[in-house]
């Protein structure tokens, strides 16, 4: 290993060579990238090291490891989120020397990066959050990154960044998302529209595999023809490939449990939402999908009580209807969280460009998809677009493709089953275009029990009525 460096070898330091730490440091590498990384485990360092023929320096010794790497030094840690990322954040502050900054590369709560940025900053150190999403085999070929920080931070980085990243038409999917916090927050909200993506696509196959009775194998080469035309995206291309999986003579994907697990970012998303008073219907439904399917033994025993769950058949409910109506509900997904990111970005300050986050996760990342490059457009068209449903192209579009959504969420709640993502978004969507909702009823009922006061159509001011 390069234990007995004396004068600094290299650009850039990565802390943690576990799967995505390791896959990141040697696609660094194998862009002529000079490049090392520490491990508490020697045996880890040391493969490393050995796999690119001394290429990536391997260290053990955190001393060492940091005296390697030149100055300003750069370097980023890929360890579990809270208190791990904060222990290895103490460890390293005997070694670094002012102006020196860490990369948080984890899934870390944007309040606990601004925190960080805090902390280090009293010491004259600096601190940036960075998303990284393509799992495992994205950080090995071509992740999509999110980093937020200063701009003189980025520009340390950036050549290393844009040349490990993936590419769209030739652009590396990197760029600053925003001041201080604001590249995990971008990727927290990322993680909560793959969560609505997500569920939107399960109950997608609930409606074809459990209600209309189709197999998984065709229903892989239906997922398959879909991802060739307006919904190709990640997420419709690995379902195809899950859906085609066998366990012997059986599908896998009837043998695997339907409890689903999540790491709380797409919670994270919904409370901050709330926080800003912003609205994100399909993201809180996907998050509440997940903590009932927690519930099994519950589910089991209320079926027993209230029968077998389906009412009716949906057999009116064609392909062509699921392909629009799915269509449909992911660009309502991305309206919502676009919106949100604007809104995080006008209170927190982070500067953020709506444009260039969706050219950022045109590729690379869980949620790529067609469509972004759409979206991409929009934004770059009216940079003060508030919400992707006010574009002129996106109503055109929506028009053709909300009759198929309206139809879907009908047959299916008709026939007892539960669509919360698709019933979400549709109503995301009524709600939207509804020029007077009853909120004024809501107004009137606060004032009456409250005395919250109300405000009027045709006066200025707020008032109260004392009711009888």
């Amino acid at each position: 290993m390069s234990e007995n460096t004396n004068e600094p070898q290299y650009d850039f330091g990565i802390m943690g060579l576990g799967t995505m730490g390791r896959a990141l440091l040697l696609n660094m590498a194998d862009h002529g990238n000079a490049v090392c990384g520490w491990n508490r485990d020697p045996s880890k360092a040391q493969a490393v090291q050995e796999e690119t023929g001394g290429k990536v320096g391997g260290f053990s010794d955190l001393g060492l490891f940091v005296a390697a790497i030149r100055k300003p030094r750069a370097i980023m840690i890929l360890v579990p989120a809270g208190g791990p990322t904060d222990g290895v954040l103490q460890g390293l502050h005997p070694y670094l020397d002012p102006g020196d900054f860490v990369i948080d590369g984890g899934n870390a709560h944007f309040k606990d990066t601004e925190r960080r940025i805090t902390e280090m900053g009293e010491f004259g150190f600096g601190f940036m959050g960075m998303g990284v999403s393509g799992g495992e085999k994205g950080a090995r070929y071509g992740p999509s990154m999110m980093p937020g920080g200063t701009p003189e931070q980025y520009e340390r980085i950036r050549p290393i960044l844009e040349s490990v990243a993936a590419k769209y038409d030739g652009e590396p999917c990197v760029a600053l998302m925003g001041a201080r916090s604001g590249g995990h927050y971008v990727k927290m909200v990322h993680n909560g529209i793959e969560y609505a993506v997500m569920q939107l696509i399960a109950e997608t196959y609930d409606i074809l595999h459990r209600a209309q009775g189709r197999g998984n194998d065709d229903l892989a080469q239906m997922f398959g023809r879909w991802n060739q035309g307006e919904l190709q995206s990640f997420l419709v291309e690995i379902t195809s490939i899950v859906l085609a999986e066998k366990d012997g003579d059986k599908s896998l994907v009837d043998l695997i449990s339907d409890k689903a697990k999540s790491k709380g970012t797409g919670k994270w998303t919904s409370q901050d939402a709330m926080d800003l008073g912003m609205p994100v219907p399909s993201i809180d439904a996907a998050v509440n999908a997940r903590e009932v399917s927690g519930y099994k033994g519950d589910r089991e025993a209320a079926e027993k009580l209230y029968g077998t769950p389906l009412l009716g058949n949906v057999s009116d409910i064609a392909e062509g209807d699921l392909e629009k109506a799915l269509l449909a509900s992911m660009i309502l997904c991305y309206a919502q969280g676009l919106a949100q990111i604007r809104a995080a970005s006008d209170e927190y300050k982070y500067g953020t460009d709506l444009p260039t986050v969706a050219k950022v996760w045109r590729a690379g990342c869980i949620i790529r998809s067609r469509e972004l490059a759409h979206i991409q457009a929009a934004y770059a068209n009216r940079t003060d677009l508030p919400n992707l449903l006010l574009d002129q192209d996106y109503s055109r579009r929506l028009h053709d493709l909300i009759p198929a959504l309206r139809k879907v969420v009908v047959s299916a709640t008709a026939a007892g089953i539960p669509i919360p993502a698709y019933a979400a978004s549709l109503n995301y969507f009524d709600s939207y275009r509804t020029g007077r909702l009853p909120a004024n009823l809501i107004q009137a009922q606060r004032d009456l029990f409250g005395a919250h006061t109300y405000e009027r159509l045709d006066k200025e001011g707020s008032f109260h009525t004392q009711w009888e």
